[in-house]
Order: structure tokens, then C-alpha cells, then sequence
């Protein structure tokens, strides 16, 4: 047959079976929503004036199911309550309404999902968006309490099980964190994570985070790129596939740039080589099995922002300190953890620790290596601050996250000032330095991105110090003194696994 009867079947046919077959099911639903739309209209009316309880379960039954069909309907994201009549009205809508919102408010990123939420900055940023009344998503496969188990560590405070944490934070203030235990280096877990909760935003913390653990044997450096890189890619993945808009918030380190002879710039920088000019991704010099992982996510993030238009906001922080945060002192039972130990303790917290219980401080080498700090408190500050401001599709960010500089000798010098005020008698030595690194430098690195989006910095006072100390005396009897010394060598890793002894 000939003619344009002929030439529109060949149009239709291009569809394909699957764009006819999701055509069908729209219309099917949209039908479906209208009868329901009439019956709950009816519903309404014939029940204005009954106050039984049937009444309420039948409109809260259909609002549920136009709450489910409508979904898929835009541009207006329709939130239906399941809520009582009496309800609704407290909350200022009429009986049987619905609030509507438009497209400005609905891109508004609301539903976090955070990676690695059981961990020391993952907890304590999970709590801060939830109080921040966000809708949280935890995902953790909790192997971080793992490794303390293999490697005979402890945190200094006693921490509660996740469930506990959880069930805890909810009696306090009636918020609803949720929870998916699970490995994101497995696809069809994080696939049915991303489908069921439909973040708007990822915080992935969700990485091994010790340069120290990684240098341990063979088979925990391969452990510790393999769960970085390949579950970095598939977050990737899974944004690409189930989340075109979510906005990736990773965290990188500073780590990665190193200690070069030059400024630090935030992830990037303006070159002029043989005449001409221009800005390239600031170069890495990874020192750990750990740092390079990071480096390999960074380029990965990258790649996929230019390439499938990702957004994605890389923070590189620096060394975290304290334990406390807004949140995590509601409750005992929401205290975060506080590493003392030399492959996963930080400095600052260990040499808090080290004084508390009358150990000298272990300054590794020369003690002059250079690193930015943080408080805690400020971690959850820019993953709020990223969140609130995400990055553009396509853009790939690099925030470098840290408020101030120090060196270890810094540190020292600070810890044994505070220790005496508080009548401790503490002492420093040096001890040889178990990485291989430079021990004196140059070191200066811009952080300036967060503090115009609006970072308020909480700085190293003498009071901050003081009440860290104070914190680390608290919990001493928890100490165990055999884990302050470091025990992993750079050089000295090798291909046979070490064991732990009990």
C-alpha cells in the first residue's frame, strides 16, 4: 500500500514496542487517576457531615492511591497526605485538598541519601540534615565496625548500634531516618536503593578513609581501591540510570594534591606553557594506596560530568578533629565515635588522647608536615552548604574543605599548652616516621569557595581545646595504650596478610 496512510504506519513504527507500550500505561494511568479523582469527590461530599472512622480509612485509602498514581505526572509534584481530616485541617488544608507544588520548589533538593552514614563524619552529617529536616537516607554495609574487630581497635567512646542510633534520634524528634544495609560495590542493592528512596542528593562518604589501614598488606590496599573506585563508579552508575538530577556531594581529600612547592589551588589551575593558556585539573601526588583511590574517583566524577552531565560537587577536606556536633550531644546513645589509634586515629585526636593518659606525643619524624584542619562541626556545615547550592548539570566542582593550617609540631605546641592549664605534665617525642613523606615544606592552600557560600568556621580557640581535652580525660579508662604507637610502615609492606594478635 502506497500513499500517506502507509507512510504514517512507517512513522508509528519507529516507536518501537516500548515507547507504544509506555504510552498505553500512561493513558491507562491518567484514566486511572481521573475515576479516582471522581470517587474521591464523591466520597467527600457524601461523608462532609460523618465523623465515623470508616469515613477517614476510605479517604485516607484514596488519597494513598492518588498519592501513588500521581507520581508520574508533571510538571507538578503532588504531595497527598495520609493524615486524618482533623488533621489536615490543623495544618491549615481544607479537608480532602492537597498541597501543590511547582516546578521551582520541587527541584529543591530535600531527599539525601547518605553513603557511609554509620561512619565518623557519614553519622554526624546524616543526624545534621535530618534536624535540618531533610528526608534521610542512610546506606552503610557497617564495615567499619568490622575492621575494629579485625584489628583489635576501639573507638574511645562507646558507640551504639546503628539500629539503636536510629530508634534513638527518632524518640527525640520525631524524625524518620531510614535505613539500607548493604554493599555499593554491589549494583543490584545500590540499583533498588536509588529506585525505592529517589534522592535528590548523594552524600558519599561510603569509602575506606584510613592511608594507614591501605598500607597494612596487599590485600587491604586491593580491598581499599576496589571498594573505592568500583563503588564510586557505581553510584555513577546509578545516578545515570535512576537519577539524571540527583547532584553527586562526594568526599574527596586534600590528600590528593600532596605537599608541591607551589599554592594549592581549588581543583584547579590557569597555566600559560610555550605561549598559551589555560585551566586544567589541579595536578595530584597521591601518597597512600587510600589518596590514590581518591585520585582515580576524581578523575572518574570528572569524566562522567562532561560526558553523561552529571553534576557533582568534589570536597576535598582536610584533616578532621573533635567529636562533638549539635546533634550527637542530644543523647548518649548518639555519641559518634572518637578513633585514637595509629591507623585510624587523626592527629589532633590522638594527641588529645595521648595527653590525657600521660603518654608522650608521637610527633612522626621532623614534625614539620603541614595539613589543613577542620572541626567536625564545619563538615556537616559545607555538606549542607554543597547540598543547598548544588553544582550545575555537567559541572564538576572541587571545593577544598578545611578552615586553618597547621603543622604536627603546631599541634604539639597546642596540646601541651592546654594540657597544663588542665595540670597535666605532657611531654613530646619523636618518633620515626612510618610514611613516606616530606617532613618539612611549603605549604599553602586556598579555601575560599565554601566561606562565600556562607561557611562560619568553627576555629581552633583555646576553649575548643580545652573542651576537647576535657572530652579525651573523660573516656580515659577506655585507652587501650597498646594501640597509641604506629605499627604500619610504607616501606615495609609486603604481600602476605598480617594478622592481629588476641
Amino acid at each position: 500500500m502506497k500513499g500517506p496512510g502507509r507512510r504514517l504506519r512507517k512513522k508509528e513504527s519507529r516507536k518501537g514496542p516500548g515507547r507504544r507500550l509506555r504510552e498505553k500505561i500512561d493513558l491507562f494511568l491518567l484514566r486511572k487517576v481521573s475515576v479516582v479523582r471522581v470517587l474521591y469527590s464523591a466520597l467527600v461530599r457524601r461523608k462532609r457531615n460523618q465523623n465515623g472512622a470508616s469515613a477517614n480509612s476510605l479517604l485516607t485509602s484514596h488519597k494513598s492511591c492518588i498519592s501513588l498514581r500521581m507520581k508520574s505526572i508533571r510538571p507538578y509534584k503532588i504531595n497527598a497526605t495520609a493524615a486524618p481530616l482533623s488533621q489536615e485541617v490543623e495544618n491549615g488544608l481544607q479537608p480532602g485538598s492537597h498541597q501543590i507544588l511547582d516546578n521551582e520548589n520541587s527541584r529543591k533538593p530535600r531527599r539525601v541519601m547518605v553513603i557511609g552514614g554509620d561512619g565518623y563524619c557519614g553519622w554526624a552529617t546524616a543526624l545534621h540534615l535530618s534536624n535540618k529536616n531533610y528526608e534521610v537516607a542512610i546506606v552503610d554495609n557497617l564495615v567499619r565496625r568490622l575492621f575494629d574487630h579485625q584489628l583489635g581497635l576501639d573507638s574511645l567512646t562507646p558507640i551504639c548500634s546503628i539500629h539503636n542510633r536510629l530508634r534513638r534520634w527518632k524518640s527525640l524528634t520525631g524524625k524518620t531516618i531510614q535505613l539500607q544495609i548493604g554493599d555499593i560495590c554491589d549494583f543490584e542493592f545500590l540499583s533498588e536503593a536509588f529506585k525505592s528512596f529517589e534522592p535528590d542528593a548523594v552524600v558519599h562518604f561510603g569509602e575506606q578513609r584510613s592511608a594507614p589501614y591501605s598500607m597494612i598488606d596487599r590485600s587491604r590496599a586491593v580491598f581499599t581501591q576496589h571498594n573505592n573506585v568500583i563503588g564510586t563508579l557505581n553510584v555513577l552508575f546509578a545516578i545515570k540510570e535512576f537519577g539524571e538530577e540527583c547532584h553527586l556531594v562526594k568526599l574527596g581529600t586534600m590528600g590528593e594534591y600532596g605537599t608541591p612547592n607551589i599554592d594549592i589551588e581549588e581543583g584547579y589551575i590557569t597555566i600559560t606553557h610555550n605561549g598559551r593558556t589555560d585551566t586544567l585539573p589541579y595536578p595530584k601526588q597521591a601518597s597512600s594506596f587510600y589518596h590514590l583511590s581518591k585520585v582515580h574517583d576524581s578523575n572518574n566524577i570528572a569524566f562522567t560530568c562532561k560526558a553523561w552531565g552529571i553534576r557533582a560537587t568534589d570536597l576535598n577536606q582536610g584533616v578532621v578533629y573533635g567529636v562533638r556536633t549539635d546533634e550527637t550531644e542530644m543523647h548518649e546513645e548518639l555519641c559518634n565515635r572518637f578513633d585514637y589509634d595509629g591507623v585510624f586515629g587523626t592527629a589532633l585526636n590522638r594527641f588529645c588522647v595521648q595527653a590525657a593518659v600521660g603518654h608522650p606525643l608521637t610527633v612522626y619524624g621532623k614534625g614539620g608536615q603541614t595539613r589543613g584542619y577542620l572541626d567536625i562541626r564545619d563538615t556537616v556545615q559545607c555538606v549542607e552548604l554543597a547540598i543547598a547550592n548544588p553544582a550545575k548539570p555537567g559541572e564538576f566542582r572541587v571545593f577544598n574543605q578545611f578552615t586553618e593550617q597547621f603543622s604536627v609540631n603546631d599541634l604539639a605546641s597546642l596540646v601541651t599548652k592546654a594540657g597544663k592549664k588542665l595540670g597535666l605534665d605532657v611531654k613530646t617525642i619523636s618518633v620515626p616516621n612510618p610514611r613516606v613523606e616530606a617532613e618539612e615544606h611549603y605549604y599553602n592552600a586556598k579555601h575560599t569557595k565554601l566561606i562565600e557560600l556562607g561557611l562560619q568556621p568553627h576555629l581552633l580557640s583555646d576553649s575548643l581545646l580545652d573542651s576537647l581535652m576535657n572530652f579525651a580525660i573523660e573516656y580515659k579508662d577506655r585507652v587501650d595504650t597498646s594501640q597509641i604507637m604506629p605499627n604500619v610502615s610504607w616501606k615495609k609492606i609486603g604481600a602476605k596478610p598480617r594478622t592481629v594478635a588476641a
